[in-house]
């Protein structure tokens, strides 16, 4: 399969030069979006139902994740963004298994009908890095750096498949060259260091995608990178996507990432979903305070420009000491007595959108639903 996409036809013009022109033209990079790559499938991948992760601590129970709940379809993106401390890595360590002991667990996720929850140590590690793969954040940190980029790619190889040592590392060889990564027969023989941080994120890819997982977990793949670096990430991304056919679980607090990345959207407050539907839907007509705050405070080259960015006031609460009520009320500009002593929960708010306020339908007949969190003048 190519993994370069179409380049539309660009008219030539008349006159001499014109086969040349046109060759040029043909040879012009355009960068892979949503659009471009296969869209989902109806088969249910991945299936995670009210899960919820509690760490005791000498201060109380930490309530991490409370009752998330998402499906995720074949060639997928599904994107989940939030806070920091919102329970959006941690949801995605319990699905990779990889919580510490004192984690309490509950709930179900089902891989293909499996739940992983209920599966020995030995069943997950099999299933770990072969079938649910993860990138994480800090490609710095996750590479040990005094191995070679090739050893530790052959590792996740041979670490699930009886196969020759030259085997694994033309193995990956190959996902090296996949990821972009030039030279790639010499660039097994380097060590972290020797690679920039863009660089170190695609080796991230490459070791995620080197078993041809069916879900890819992407935490935070774009972290401390620039703009230019981010966006080829994120291409490179929806890329290896179509190449090894899997979905992807895109967690991020960048909003823009989401907007470009992402089939449907879920937004994470205080450790539970407060949104979730189709990121057009979830960006253009928000029906929770919190994601109209989110989309409020980016800025904008359309709006006025005397107009200052207002962010949400006040800080997300403690998960040990939850307020009552919609925990979001305390920074809400729409709370009221019934937000304060009854959390709202997961209701329809057209199609598959769904949001959990109680004043969701005050967000629908607004004309700008930002406008609530805007600075009066």
């Amino acid at each position: 399969m190519s993994l370069t996409p179409a380049t539309p036809d660009v008219p030539a013009p008349a006159g001499p030069g014109t086969a040349a022109v046109t060759e040029a033209a043909e040879e012009v990079h355009t960068a892979r979006t949503l659009a471009d790559s296969r869209p989902p499938g109806d088969e249910v991948i991945l299936a995670v139902e009210n899960l919820t992760v509690e760490f005791p601590t000498d201060d109380g129970v930490v309530r991490a994740v409370r009752g998330v709940d998402y499906e995720l379809h074949a060639r997928e993106v599904l994107g989940i963004v939030g806070e920091s401390g919102s329970g959006k890595s941690v949801s995605s360590m319990a699905v990779m298994g990889l919580l510490p002991g004192s984690a309490r667990v509950r709930g179900s996720i089902r891989y293909r009908g499996q739940d992983l929850l209920t599966m020995r140590p030995k069943e997950q590690r099999g299933l770990r890095g072969r079938k649910i793969a993860m990138i994480f954040q800090d490609p710095m940190t996750s590479l040990n750096p005094v191995r070679t980029i090739g050893d530790q790619l052959a590792e996740a190889v041979l670490a699930h498949h009886l196969v020759p040592r030259k085997q694994a590392l033309g193995r990956a060889r190959e996902m090296l060259e996949l990821v972009g990564i030039p030279q790639a027969g010499r660039r097994l023989g380097a060590y972290p260091h020797e690679f920039s941080g863009g660089m170190r994120q695609r080796v991230m890819i490459a070791m995620a995608i080197i078993n041809d997982p069916d879900v890819i977990i992407a935490d935070e793949p774009t972290t401390a990178l620039d703009v230019t670096v981010q966006a080829q990430i994120l291409e490179k991304l929806l890329e290896v996507k179509d190449a090894v056919d899997a979905a992807i679980l895109l967690i991020t607090h960048d909003l823009g990432v989401i907007a470009g990345m992402a089939h449907r959207t879920l937004v994470m407050y205080a450790g539970k979903p407060v949104e979730i539907g189709d990121t057009d839907d979830v960006f253009y007509e928000p029906r929770m305070p919190y994601t109209a705050g989110l989309l409020g405070s980016i800025p904008s080259l359309d709006g006025e420009r005397d107009v200052r960015l207002r962010p949400i006031t006040g800080s997300p609460p403690s998960l040990i000491s939850l307020p009552p009520g919609c925990p979001f009320s305390p920074r809400c500009p729409l709370a009221t007595d019934v937000c304060r002593e009854t959390e709202p929960p997961l209701a329809d708010a057209g199609g598959r959108h769904l949001a959990a306020c109680h004043h969701s339908d005050q967000l629908a007949e607004a004309a700008d639903a930002t406008a609530f969190f805007k600075e009066e003048r």
